[in-house]
């Protein structure tokens, strides 16, 4: 057990939750769908250049949110928080790849989803291949690794014999497309067909961020993410259909949503809405009957953070939601109050130590940097190697071909303190922290009570750095992975 977790989460949270359901009543099949690495990128949210007809088709039949946010802007803490409910500043796993060799062990009482579907009946999967392809990363990335086997099974054939179940498949296409996805894919199983993507988006009709110059790398880059997202959209298609081949789309909820923000240079490992910000669309089968609050072909706008997801996923299982659980059931007759606010933290990132806060009502957003000096041109390797926007940024920072918004972005430093009127400035470009205008000074104050209420509510291990020997390893690790560019020099 960690010996810094809140003791006041130790006395909420019980090891096993009461199961609800009546013995022998039939209970839904349950499916995540992750998508790795997007925003509101889909047809259905207004996006434009995707082809996405099966999600669209899902949230036309579904329910579709619009304020949906992750608890961190980053793979392993993201997943870490949502699989367990809790948020990852309060359960010590915030760092990025944090506790892969140590002794660490989930505090007492926080237990991951599977588990607990597990105890009631459900098989559990994490799907890889379905008629000997992959349509699954098998991704876990969680930084917690002693907890004994998460899943059951990863193979698609395994679910029509094993009902109910709890499925998870996370998409390939977004995260591998910054590599040699292909070659990934055929390192894991021989895959079959076509893989190449639809070219719908391209350099001369894409319209990149502002924050971002105008030149040709930049409109490839977001061409090249935007099919992506076409890619996976036909992927999701794959399982859909092989749903309704199975007779399993009839009594399985199926959820989709992202793990974190956008996988550009500003959106991941950032606390803007970019990295934090995803989509949620939920689609409740025919052969059971809704839960309250839910309305097919709806649109909600209530505000939810990913571990929201994991104690609502236990309801539809008839599970009661274990006291002291950070998320929040936002549907059906166990339905808790709305938050008022979302919260979401970055803390290390491999070798990028820092810490920022962010909470986001439904039209302002502050973000707290605790270490200003550590802005958007700090180092990371892994960022530098494998998305080419952030050398070119340099470059021409360098030689004085920036202005506006993408020169503001690659000043050293970021203020302390960053208040975004996300309605009128969706972009998120205009600070008003300093502002004198009495809404957003109010905003602001409202804002920062949240945050400072939040910190000392959920006890935010952020607060307590790592040890230097903790920290070094990544840095040869991630020199070794992806080289040290040249212009880096390491502080004294």
């Amino acid at each position: 057990m960690n010996p810094r977790f809140p003791l006041f989460c130790l006395l909420w949270l019980s090891p096993v939750a009461a199961f609800s359901e009546e013995p022998g009543k039939p209970r839904p099949n349950i499916l995540w769908i992750v998508g790795e690495n997007l925003k509101l990128d889909l047809g259905c949210y207004g996006a434009a250049l995707v082809k996405t007809p099966a999600l669209d088709g899902l949230a036309a039949e579904g329910q579709r949110y619009t304020h949906v946010f992750a608890t961190a802007p980053v793979c392993a803490p993201s997943r870490s928080a949502f699989l367990v409910g809790m948020y990852q500043t309060t359960t010590d796993t915030h760092n990025m790849r944090s506790h892969r060799e140590d002794d660490y062990r989930l505090p007492e009482g926080v237990r991951p989803i599977t588990h607990r579907l597990r105890d009631t009946g459900y098989f559990t999967a994490n799907i890889e291949t379905l008629a000997g392809e992959v349509v699954g990363s098998g991704k876990l990335d969680l930084n917690f690794v002693n907890e004994g086997p998460i899943y059951e099974g990863n193979t698609w054939e395994e679910l029509k014999s094993h009902q109910p179940f709890f499925a998870q498949i996370n998409t390939l296409e977004a995260e591998y497309d910054i590599y040699d996805r292909e070659t990934w894919r055929q390192s894991r199983v021989e895959w079959k067909g076509e893989r190449t993507h639809e070219k719908i988006a391209t350099e001369e009709n894409v319209s990149p961020p502002p924050y971002y110059p105008d030149h040709p790398l930049v409109r490839q880059e977001w061409a090249r993410y935007l099919n992506s997202i076409s890619g996976m959209d036909r992927t999701v298609a794959k399982i859909l259909d092989q749903l309704q081949r199975d007779g399993l789309y009839d009594s399985t909820v199926i959820l989709f949503f992202g793990d974190n923000g956008r996988i550009e240079p500003r959106g991941i490992h950032w606390c803007y809405d970019t990295g934090l910000h995803v989509p949620l669309i939920l689609h409740w089968p025919k052969n059971f009957p809704p839960p309250t609050h839910y309305k097919a072909g709806s649109v909600q706008d209530e505000l939810i953070s990913l571990i929201d997801i994991t104690a609502t996923t236990l309801a539809f299982a008839g599970i009661d939601r274990p006291l002291g659980m950070q998320g929040r059931v936002f549907l059906g007759d166990h339905r808790s109050p709305e938050r008022e606010f979302v919260l979401s933290a970055r803390d290390r990132i491999d070798e990028s130590v820092n810490r920022i806060r962010s909470v986001r009502e439904k039209r302002y957003h502050y973000i707290r940097n605790f270490y200003p000096d550590r802005g958007f041109t700090s180092l990371n390797r892994y960022k530098e190697k494998c998305f080419p926007i952030m050398p070119l940024m340099r470059q021409l920072m360098a030689e004085g071909n920036l202005s506006g918004p993408p020169a503001q972005l690659m000043e050293p430093t970021v203020a302390p303190e960053q208040l975004f009127d996300t309605i009128a400035d969706p972009h998120e470009i205009h600070n008003l922290a300093d502002s004198k205008e009495p809404g957003q000074q109010q905003a602001l104050i409202r804002l920062r009570a949240a945050l400072a209420a939040w910190i000392e509510e959920t006890q935010d291990r952020g607060e307590f750095p790592e040890p230097t020997a903790v920290v070094a390893p990544f840095e040869k690790e991630m020199h070794d992975w992806f080289g040290t560019p040249a212009w880096y020099r390491p502080q004294p």
